[in-house]
């Protein structure tokens, strides 16, 4: 299944060339064209999902079993010491492009990337009211 409007699709087509580094039957990774980082990597599966929860456990498992490996070959490739395997899944996480994707962002000692963690917590209760929901959820 596809989106003919999806610039992802279209790469896993093959309607628009990409720096194809792997590519199956269910997945594909190439080079960002707007780097964080040289060697920043997407991983994408061939199958047209807008996030994460709309993909069956088989269909993540089938792209994120590529992920190991392929962070060993961006480090091996650019020398640099760590990397960031990021998802994002909707406009308010700040996903650009409506169909799952992983980045493997490289990184090395004070490159300047970063993000915001401002870490807080939970007024006394909140977390086991949270925690009672969403096992909850878990069972809908």
């Amino acid at each position: 299944m596809s989106d003919a409007s999806c610039i992802f699709c279209r790469i896993g087509k093959g309607e628009i060339p990409s720096m194809k580094v792997f590519e199956d039957d269910a997945t594909l990774a190439f080079l960002d064209i707007n780097p964080l980082a040289e060697g920043h990597l997407l991983i994408i599966p061939k199958v047209h999902r807008e996030r994460l929860e709309e993909m069956s456990p088989d269909e993540v498992a089938a792209v994120t079993r590529h992920l190991p490996r392929l962070g060993r070959a961006v480090m091996a490739a650019t020398g640099a010491q760590a990397y960031n395997v990021l998802q994002n899944n909707g406009a308010a996480a700040q996903q650009s492009v409506g169909h799952v994707h992983f980045h493997i962002i490289p990184r090395r000692e004070g490159d300047s990337l970063g993000y915001r963690w401002p870490a807080g917590s939970y007024p006394a209760g909140r977390g086991e009211e949270l925690r009672k929901a969403v096992i909850a959820a878990l069972g809908a």
